[in-house]
């Protein structure tokens, strides 16, 4: 049987997630970029866009507006299975357009030779 939110496993994935959520709203592209797995399968879905594989992600990334990046964070959650697959869902609220926002986000993460990196990733708004 796997174990489920081991210790030093969960506080190893937290840290690197730290690193990401910091390189999200300060546009750390080179960071964010670092961390999602460098794959034709990994997936993004957005807000506004479905991006399949890392030239794709990595398209949207140069391309996204830089405004308004900064978000709270009204919810955490992080399990992981064994010491190499995490996940990671947050609820946040930021604004956009003036308007406050609700949104949340899920992650899973996988940690290979190189380090942890997100393998799927999904984030939306609630309806107004």
């Amino acid at each position: 049987m796997e174990e489920i939110n081991r210790p030093e496993v969960v506080a190893e994935l937290r840290k690197v997630y730290d690193r990401y959520e910091q390189a999200l709203c300060s546009n750390d592209v080179v960071t964010m970029t670092e961390l999602f797995w460098d794959s034709s399968e990994v997936v993004r879905l957005g807000i506004a866009e479905n991006l399949y594989g890392r030239a794709e992600i990595d398209n949207f990334r140069r391309h996204r507006p830089l405004e308004n990046l900064n978000r709270q964070i009204l919810k955490f959650h992080l399990v992981t299975f064994g010491e190499d697959t995490g996940s990671v869902v947050v609820e946040f609220q930021r604004s956009v357009n003036g308007v406050m926002r609700q949104g949340r986000q899920s992650q899973m993460w996988r940690k290979f030779s190189q380090g942890w990196r997100v393998v799927a990733a999904h984030v939306s708004f609630l309806p107004l």
